[in-house]
This record gives structure tokens, sequence and C-alpha cells, in this order.
């Protein structure tokens, strides 16, 4: 069923590894004729260059400009807000996106959303995000799990976070690693009601 909502799903990338997910996840995004409200950790600008060939700007006007360019993006289909962007529509439930994916989710995001810190845009529009019920996934990256990444975890999962961890699956006999990653961006995208050919429905 494909979605007909026109209000921006935001997307979060944190310095997990997992660029490729996160980049991969925004062309879908972008090719589904979805405006997204994009922030970036300053750790996954670090982690960026090394695990894809873009170097990120620090600056929201140079970041979308090289993102439109990069992904043949709409003017303003995605929107790049900073770290601590508090005039973002993000950051009040007057005006909250559809749906919110963190990903890659470091565990030190996640620990910030399960305690309600607020630190910075991102975890302040997770916040947002539980308090207007509206849908938040995190792509949990990390291994292994400690009890207090299981406990944050449940505790979100109670409040009904989808926590999707980076677990590809192979029944699909996936031949490059861009078939892993596609297999993780077709599960968000299905979450969000979105239609995508990226992986082939179990049993199809």
């Amino acid at each position: 069923m494909t979605h007909q909502s026109t209000k921006p799903i935001a997307l979060a990338i944190t310095g997990a590894s997992g660029a490729p997910y996160a980049l991969r996840l925004l062309e879908s995004l972008v090719q589904a004729n979805r405006q997204v409200y994009l922030m970036v950790s300053k750790a996954a600008q670090v982690v960026m260059p090394m695990e894809t060939e873009l170097s990120f700007p620090s600056r929201p006007a140079e970041a979308e400009a090289m993102l439109r360019e990069y992904l043949g993006a709409a003017e303003g289909q995605v929107r790049v807000f900073g770290r601590e962007q508090w005039t973002a529509p993000v950051a009040s439930g007057s005006n909250p996106p559809e749906a919110m994916v963190i990903c890659p989710c470091s565990t030190g995001t996640l620990s910030a959303i399960a305690s309600g810190a607020s630190n910075n845009l991102i975890e302040r529009a997770a916040d947002v995000v539980l308090k207007e019920q509206r849908k938040l996934i995190l792509m949990v990256r990390e291994t292994p799990f400690s009890p207090i990444h299981l406990e944050n975890m449940l505790k979100l999962s109670r409040l009904g976070v989808v926590i999707m961890p980076a677990s590809p699956g192979f029944y699909n006999r996936p031949q490059t690693v861009a078939d892993l990653v596609d297999f993780m961006v077709a599960r968000v995208l299905s979450h969000l009601g979105i239609d995508n050919p990226l992986n082939r429905p179990w049993g199809q």
C-alpha cells in the first residue's frame, strides 16, 4: 500500500557504524517523493567518510546543496538542521514529523532518549515524536549489547518505539554489501508504510 501522507519524515544519523544504511534510506525517501528533515551528529560526521564516499559539511546550507546534487533531490526536499537549531520544526510538538528514524542509532543516543535528556536537536526531536505518539524507529548498531543497552531498548519498546537492530537476513542470498544494506532499509520503509522494490518479501 503506497503511503499518501505529505508530512515530512525526520531522519537522524548518529555516530554508530552504519552510515551506508542512512544514505540508502535517505536516497529511498527522496525517490519516494517524501520530504526529509535531516539531522547529523558530530560523531556521524567523523564516521561517514570512513564508511562512504561522502564527507558531510558542517553548515546545514552547504549540506543541503551537497545532498541535492548527490541525490538529485528537489529544492527543499531535504532540509538539514544543526545540532542546536532549536527553531527547527522537529523541536516542537506543534509541528511534529509523521515519523522519525535514527539510522544508525548509537547506544549513547539510545540512552539519552530513554532518559528524556534532550541535550541536542536529535534527542529533542525523538522526545517530541514520543510525546506526540508518532512512530519512532531506532536502528541500533552495537554488538554485543550490555544489560544497560538491553534495559534501555526494553524501556523504549514498551513505550511503542520500534527497536530495529541492524541485522540483515540472508534468506534472499545477498551477493553484495549493497544487498545487505537494502534488506534493512526495506524493513524501515515497510514500517513507514512506503512501498519499495529493495527486497523480495518472504514467501514470494
